[in-house]
């Protein structure tokens, strides 16, 4: 029934929980897992008309989500489970409803929460937006 399980990840305990449902699920169907990792970039923080004065490398981006891919996986038994692993940059939501797209995904597992209250409250919760966009079933991991 499912054959790609997609697991955005933050590198959050949260997110940790839903890579491990992920795998024991792939393993049971066998699946493959789409490791994604989103990195905000300052545009999609703050729109494309105001920086701050911040100043991010694609490669600073890029470098800080293979850690965050790494800190995901560390110490996770991942054998018996073909594992992609994916960075991208932008709005999370927005790249996660694009990756469900673009890799055919039949199901995005992962976490409640990433972010922590306060950062939460101002972000607003990924997960749920997730929820209501994709294409694909959803299960959100507490």
């Amino acid at each position: 029934m499912f054959k790609k399980i997609l697991v955005p990840t933050d590198a959050s305990e949260y997110s940790r929980r839903a890579l491990k449902v992920a795998l024991e699920m792939a393993r049971s169907v066998h699946a493959e897992v789409v490791l994604l990792h989103v990195s905000y970039t300052p545009q999609a923080y703050w729109g494309y008309t105001i920086s701050y004065g911040i100043t991010v490398t694609q490669e600073q981006l890029d470098q800080n989500g293979e850690l965050a891919l790494e800190a995901t996986l560390t110490g996770i038994d991942t054998e018996q489970v073909v594992i992609h692993k994916r960075v991208e940059s932008g709005h999370p939501v927005t790249m996660i409803v694009d990756q469900i797209k673009k890799d055919n995904i039949d199901l995005v597992v992962m976490g409640s929460h990433g972010y922590g209250a306060i950062a939460g409250s101002v972000l607003g919760s990924v997960s749920q937006r997730v929820l209501q966009r994709a294409s694909c079933p959803v299960l959100i991991i507490k």
